[in-house]
């Protein structure tokens, strides 16, 4: 059966779209751009396949399709700018293939006038086309919570922004048979400025109550407690909470037309958190009579979110080179993940979670995965340190 959709990268992304596309009825390929790690499960992905989801690798397959979205990553470079290698392999790959009256619609986090000034040259140089004339051209920021099972693409509002106003209109009729509800922008750019402000926004109010997790540390002050009592307030707060980095795919987007001096700084503070974790647990083992050179350090979680197996920037790579550099003993648990190398060695797993525990001389909560038993855990450890405020309170040491 013919596809109607295209997702052209099948990483964090273009899986849950594709996985949404499935779920409403629309025939869909996915096409990928490299070893893009996965946001599903295999047997969700079984599920996928069994809907009549296909993986192609012959790129005339994107010229069959209705709509093609790009979500191809945008990592950042040895610069720290966004690297657009993969967005311009996928547009040159569908551009040789583009037929008239196809909507293609970028979704990779990108600065805004990028649909623009540098994929729109890309598929017309290539296809011949025309966007806005021949072929519509939209952009949608992405908003992907991986594993977040509260909110999904069709219970999650969907903005778009057209080249045109019949780019626009075009691109929601296809996002209308996913999602409750289109919210269109006024054009190319303000959609890509959405996820320039959302992304920015977590990033700083994370910054914000990690500098207020150090800072509750030194007064003595439960932050943990703090945040309780102020989200019972019905205006003007929302709750972040702090924890031992940054890790994911979301990376804080500055905009090389203008930097956004308070993004630097969140950024500075966000990025000295694995280095501040470590001197809490250095601290803690001197504390107990203990030095860090030579301690059994035990790493528990190191995906960087919770119940998902995904690694990427994860801060618990910083914190278990910094504890290595410092002379300790590095092992791990994690549910999600049966084998770990730091420093292109392999970081010894530990099969018995409580054993290890027991064993340790200091057991670090980094990521709070949802088959831990805290309260056992906080028994059978010799030292705890909670990144997460996520044992009961006076159960461990807390960041």
């Amino acid at each position: 059966m013919p596809a109607d959709l295209a997702v052209i990268g099948l990483g964090p992304l273009g899986l849950p779209l594709a996985q949404a596309a499935v779920a409403a009825g629309i025939p869909t390929v996915g096409y990928r751009t490299g070893p893009e790690p996965g946001s599903l499960t295999p047997a969700e992905l079984r599920r996928m396949l069994a809907g009549g989801f296909r993986i192609v690798t012959d790129p005339a397959e994107l010229g069959r399709v209705r709509t093609a979205v790009i979500c191809a990553p945008t990592p950042r470079d040895a610069d720290g700018g966004l690297d657009l290698g993969a967005v311009e392999s996928a547009a040159r790959t569908l551009a040789g293939h583009l037929r008239p009256h196809t909507t293609v619609i970028l979704e990779s986090p990108v600065h805004p006038g990028t649909t623009e000034d540098f994929l729109r040259p890309l598929l017309e140089e290539t296809s011949g086309l025309r966007a806005g004339r021949d072929f519509h051209l939209a952009h949608s920021p992405s908003r992907v919570d991986p594993g977040n099972r509260a909110f999904t693409p069709a219970n999650t509002p969907k903005v778009i922004g057209g080249l045109t106003p019949a780019c626009t209109e075009s691109a929601a009729a296809f996002y209308g048979r996913l999602t409750d509800k289109v919210v269109r922008a006024r054009g190319l750019r303000e959609a890509e400025t959405v996820q320039l402000l959302e992304t920015n926004f977590r990033h700083v109010n994370i910054a914000l109550v990690n500098e207020m997790a150090i800072l509750c540390h030194r007064l003595g002050v439960d932050l943990w407690d703090v945040i309780r009592c102020a989200e019972t307030k019905p205006f003007g707060f929302q709750a972040f909470r702090p924890g031992p980095g940054v890790g994911g795919h979301s990376v804080p987007l500055d905009h090389p037309g203008g930097p956004l001096r308070m993004v630097e700084l969140a950024q500075q503070v966000n990025t000295r958190m694995p280095r501040y974790v470590v001197q809490r647990a250095a601290a803690l083992l001197n504390e107990h009579g203990k030095s860090a050179r030579g301690a059994r350090v035990l790493l528990l979680g190191v995906t960087y979110k919770a119940d998902l197996a995904d690694r990427q920037n994860t801060p618990a790579h910083e914190i278990a080179v910094r504890l290595m550099e410092l002379g300790a003993s590095i092992s791990y648990h994690d549910p999600h993940v049966p084998s770990w190398n730091v420093l292109d060695r392999p970081v010894p797993r530990a099969d018995s979670l409580y054993e290890a525990a027991a064993d340790a001389d200091l057991t670090i909560l980094l990521q709070q995965h949802r088959t831990y038993d805290l309260q056992g855990l906080s028994v059978k450890a010799q030292l705890l340190l909670d990144t997460r405020g996520a044992t009961p309170t006076g159960a461990a040491h807390r960041l």
